[in-house]
């Protein structure tokens, strides 16, 4: 089964545009816990335009309340650059799973994918302090295929693939292009050892497809899903969102 993890970002996104604590994010993880969700993700900037450091804690938190009384347990993901006080937050928090994403200066969303080659040397020691942390590591990832192959010799777990250009594709041969890199770079990656994650655009006309990708272990969606959510409510987008992964909900 490919896992759903819910990124909660623009929730702290709606919550900072007011102040206050409305929304709340610790409600939106309960929410899309009740609903099915298999993680949760977050994004702490440096900005902090939306998820703040006492959130990762905060959910850090209700996750490990959570996980006490659930089987199997909710993966917490925190992605985000290697920065310092980021690596220091997430190696206080330990959540499952740590995603390093390269940042541009005043991007709106992260575009940009690791060039191993170049960020090797910098990377290395950062994944090595994680793991040995007991945290898995996965790092965003294009489908050049010596990148991935990098990316092993490095030390990550597992790559999360940047799907925008799959998810922005309009023709259907455009959209066959751009799956079979996916494909090929996930079958790769599978070759190497490597776990394969996914994310970037997915929503509920795209996702179905994904199901066909090798070895998919999981994806992460924000954007769309909380775009969706304004329509018919947190938990049935989870629920949509579940179904359009082949899984079953009641």
């Amino acid at each position: 089964m490919t896992a759903l993890s819910v990124n909660i970002n623009k929730i702290a996104t709606l919550r900072n545009s007011r102040g206050g604590d409305v929304p709340d994010v610790l409600t939106a993880v309960d929410t899309c816990v009740a609903a099915g969700a298999q993680g949760i993700t977050v994004h702490p900037r440096e900005d902090e335009r939306h998820i703040r450091p006492k959130d990762v804690t905060d959910i850090a938190e209700r996750l490990k309340e959570i996980n006490s009384q659930k089987t199997p347990t909710i993966e917490y993901n925190i992605e985000g650059d290697p920065r310092p006080d980021l690596i220091d937050m997430v190696l206080h928090t330990k959540p499952t799973q740590c995603t390093l994403v390269p940042v541009v200066a005043g991007e709106i969303t992260s575009h940009t994918v690791w060039d191993i080659r170049k960020d090797g040397d910098l990377l290395k020691p950062i994944i090595a302090a994680l793991k040995d942390a007991g945290i898995r590591v996965s790092l965003f990832s294009g489908t050049d295929l010596e990148q991935i192959a990098r990316t092993r010799d490095i030390g990550a777990d597992r790559i999360e693939l940047y799907t925008a250009p799959y998810a922005m594709a309009e023709t259907e041969a455009e959209i066959r292009c751009e799956f079979a890199l996916l494909e090929t770079a996930a079958a790769k990656a599978a070759e190497l050892g490597l776990g394969v994650n996914a994310g970037h655009d997915l929503n509920l006309d795209n996702l179905p497809l994904m199901q066909k990708l090798p070895g998919l272990l999981e994806v992460s969606i924000g954007h769309h899903l909380m775009a969706d959510a304004l329509y018919i409510g947190m938990e049935a987008a989870v629920k949509a969102y579940r179904r359009a992964l082949g899984q079953q909900t009641t």
